[in-house]
């Protein structure tokens, strides 16, 4: 399960990667020239689409990260039951008492 969790951390990760790029940038510098043409021509529904879902993801990846950490700690508690349960088995074996034989 916690296997699960970190591939689907990676696939958000990757896709947030890619949209991230995708985005204009809302500060100062080269694309602040062109930040009026671009509501002009009705780019800022895509702009409003793509930061839905940079924060849509960031939200995705930190609720997977809350699970893989919930899975993995119970797959160490279960883990840790069956080895302590192992061990019981192995030493209660070894320590049978062995009553001497009178003749």
């Amino acid at each position: 399960m916690f296997t699960f969790f970190v591939l689907l951390i990676v696939l958000a990760s990757i896709l947030m990667c890619l949209i991230v790029l995708i985005q204009n940038s809302k500060g100062g510098g080269l694309a602040s020239g062109f930040a009026s043409s671009n509501q002009i021509m009705g780019v800022r529904k895509t702009t409003d689409f793509l930061e839905k879902a940079t924060w849509t993801i960031a939200a995705l990846m930190v609720v997977f990260s809350v699970f893989s950490a919930h899975a993995l700690s119970s797959e160490k508690e279960s883990q840790q039951v069956v080895e302590a349960s192992y061990t019981d088995v192995t030493s209660n074996s070894a320590a049978v008492p062995t009553f001497p034989v009178e003749e």
